[in-house]
């Protein structure tokens, strides 16, 4: 296997505008948004029958945190993201894990590599889901798992605005923040395109692994409270980090201002005493076998 250093497949106006919003972020998302998106790694794994001897891929691997949690189980490691920031955080973060840089649906694997596929949250950042879990798919050997997650739609209230929740801003913190100052969406930051779109619900889930020729697909809900400071809740955002960040940033200093003073407001309703922030979110996993 070699390292892709260029995509070669037709992308979606999805996925190009996703790697202009990803360009550049591997740290401030490793600093914010990677300790959310960490919650649901055990129970992936788990879903994925990762362990001792599994040959795993960390599909979207971002800053490293599935590739760590893998190689703990004493899993060999390969790792893959479109972002070359990623990758190479990846690799600092777990050293000995190859770290291509690559993207869905077009991966530079052969059939049949991996005994267990992983993707934390990537297909909300893909163009063609359904055909990057065909992919998935493609390079598991039979009988190998394939297991992803997703945020489910329509979000939890304290949920930042990440992929498709991103047409969603009046359930979010910082949406209803962004919308109380008059920020909207860019008009370069489309939507996924409605042919390649599905129900962001268990059953839609299930079906669209199921429509990919995963077998006995399944799918679960999770929900979860998400601690952190109040400050560094903001950043991420303010970093312009996900669609969230592009719909705060759009409207210069003084929008980026503007939000803040509705963000301070709003957070009230999920400040705890000792001035952290509990923020419910919920996503999906499911799982099935190539």
């Amino acid at each position: 296997m070699t390292e892709a250093t260029e995509a070669t497949a037709p992308t979606t106006p999805f996925d190009h505008a996703e790697r202009r919003i990803w360009s550049g972020k591997a740290e401030a998302y490793a600093d914010t948004y990677a300790h959310l998106c960490a919650h649901l790694v055990p129970a992936l794994l788990d879903a994925a029958e990762a362990g001792p001897g599994t040959r795993v891929l960390d599909v979207g691997c971002g800053s490293g945190t599935v590739s760590a949690a893998a190689v703990a189980r004493g899993a060999s490691v390969y790792a893959a993201d479109a972002d070359p920031g990623m990758a190479a955080a990846t690799r600092r973060a777990v050293p000995g894990v190859t770290a291509h840089i690559a993207r869905l649906p077009e991966l530079p694997y052969a059939n049949d590599t991996f005994d267990a596929v992983v993707g934390n949250f990537v297909l909300n950042h893909v163009g063609r889901p359904l055909a990057a879990l065909a992919e998935l798919r493609r390079i598991t050997r039979p009988g190998g798992r394939v297991a992803v997650t997703i945020w489910r739609a329509p979000g939890a209230p304290g949920q930042t605005l990440i992929g498709r929740a991103a047409q969603a801003a009046g359930q979010t913190l910082i949406g209803r923040a962004a919308q109380a100052a008059g920020l909207t969406r860019p008009a370069w930051l489309p939507a996924l395109a409605p042919e390649d779109d599905f129900p962001r619900t268990p059953e839609g889930l299930a079906a669209l692994l199921d429509t990919a020729g995963l077998l006995d697909a399944e799918c679960s809900e999770t929900a979860w409270e998400h601690r952190c400071d109040p400050d560094t809740w903001w950043a991420g955002a303010e970093q312009g980090i996900g669609a969230i960040g592009q719909v705060l940033t759009s409207g210069g200093p003084e929008g980026v201002a503007a939000a803040r003073r509705a963000y301070d407001d709003l957070r009230a309703e999920f400040r705890t005493r000792e001035g952290l922030l509990v923020l419910p979110h919920v996503a999906l996993l499911a799982h099935g076998e190539a």
